[in-house]
């Protein structure tokens, strides 16, 4: 008897090549052989998607986004076919499957879609034989039958929706890192391992620059009550449990800090300091689906304003046209944009019941000669625009000052 269905995901870089897909396949089929049932989730090789897009690009600058899925959705399909050919070949049956083919239904919005629903009624058929399922990530179906894409790091949305379709044990997400860090080990050296976060802990490192799970795909295991351990596809460590918010994790006052590059600044100098100009200027940003994130606005003196905000990097050019257009309608000035920024974040849902921490980070940051240009805060995160060529050493300073490092011994 079964003990239980886990769902596996396995990123890019654990299914770069033959060899990895083949280290995959050993470790699925020792799940399998430990008494479970196995769902597996795969991402393209390596920077396929990457590879795929640079071709459309070569062809037109701006490839329609229908074309664009149906496009990058094939690696994910090579993905998954191999691997059902490297674990049948370890003497285990399994069978490869599209999004479309499992029943994932989306919405209609091209290359970001939203999930509707899923029919999982084939991947019980084929669980109830013996077979490990394998299921190409990152992609569904719309009503019309067009194959859609879920968005960066949309095969795991894929792996904690089909965890809560078939009522999984876990959600398992394999990556290049042993699980979730107090910084990015790349950038501070002494970064520590997590054992254990909240939902709202890791919806905020994911959605503040920490890339290691899609922030969507937290907002749904949040939702459904999807346990998520985020583990090593190149060792046998347990990683990082990311589960409901336990009384322990409050003693522990900043999880982590993140850091995001990947950000522009806009201003548009002269706004009219009258009611309902900002509501018009963020309503036309909104119409063009431009996520905006910090927004700042300057103390009126002469009867106008200068109105700043950030937005990540790849929608830049559409909202400098939006901001240019709205600009000469409300009767503002000039549209100014500075790239050169990040925005450095500490994350803890400990911060809710301490007082104290934003001036620690401040502090942090000005004994290092780092200059705040922006600041956001939430009951669980502190956020500061700084300059981009400072972005790192905020980081260390900041992780340092909460002493998230691991302890010297």
């Amino acid at each position: 008897m079964s003990k239980g269905i886990i769902v596996q995901k396995y990123g890019g870089t654990s299914v770069a090549d033959i060899a990895r897909i083949q280290n995959v396949a050993k470790r699925v089929v020792e799940t399998k052989r430990s008494g479970y049932d196995v769902v597996v989730i795969v991402s393209a090789l390596g920077h396929t998607t990457d590879e795929l897009i640079d071709l459309a690009l070569k062809i037109t600058t701006n490839p329609p986004d229908r074309e664009l899925d149906m496009l990058i959705s094939t690696g994910e399909q090579v993905s998954s076919a191999l691997l059902a050919m490297a674990i049948d070949r370890l003497g285990v049956e399994a069978i490869s499957f599209t999004g479309a083919q499992v029943g994932i239904i989306t919405d209609n919005s091209f290359t970001k879609a939203r999930i509707i629903d899923i029919n999982a009624k084939r991947i019980g058929e084929e669980l109830e034989k013996g077979k490990i399922v394998i299921v190409a990530g990152f992609q569904g179906v719309n009503i019309k039958q067009d194959i859609t894409t879920l968005g960066r790091g949309g095969s795991n949305l894929t792996a904690v929706a089909l965890a809560k379709v078939i009522d999984a044990v876990m959600c398992e997400m394999y990556t290049d890192v042993e699980g979730v860090f107090t910084a990015d080990p790349r950038i501070v050296k002494n970064a520590r391992k997590i054992n254990k976060l909240s939902y709202e802990e890791m919806f905020e490192l994911a959605s503040l620059g920490a890339q290691i799970l899609q922030p969507r795909s937290i907002e749904f295991a949040m939702k459904f009550g999807v346990p998520i351990h985020v583990r090593s596809s190149f060792s046998k460590h347990s990683g990082t449990i990311i589960s409901k918010e336990v009384k322990t994790m409050e003693h522990i006052v900043v999880s982590g800090v993140a850091l995001n590059k990947d950000e522009a600044k806009i201003t548009i100098c002269d706004v009219p300091d009258k009611p309902g100009i900002a509501a018009k200027i963020f309503k036309h940003l909104a119409k063009e689906n431009v996520n905006v994130d910090m927004i700042i606005q300057n103390v009126s003196r002469t009867g106008s304003t200068d109105l700043s905000f950030t937005v990540p990097a790849g929608d830049l050019n559409k909202t400098i046209k939006v901001s240019n257009s709205i600009a000469g309608k409300v009767g503002a000035g000039d549209v100014t944009v500075d790239k050169d920024i990040a925005k450095v974040s500490i994350v803890g849902i400990g911060m809710r019941s301490h007082s104290g921490v934003a001036a620690n980070m401040f502090e942090a940051l000005a004994d290092k000669k780092i200059n705040i240009e922006m600041i956001s805060t939430s009951e669980i995160k502190i956020s500061c625009v700084v300059k981009k060529s400072l972005g790192e050493a905020a980081v260390r300073a900041i992780h340092d000052k909460f002493k998230l490092g691991k302890s010297k011994r």
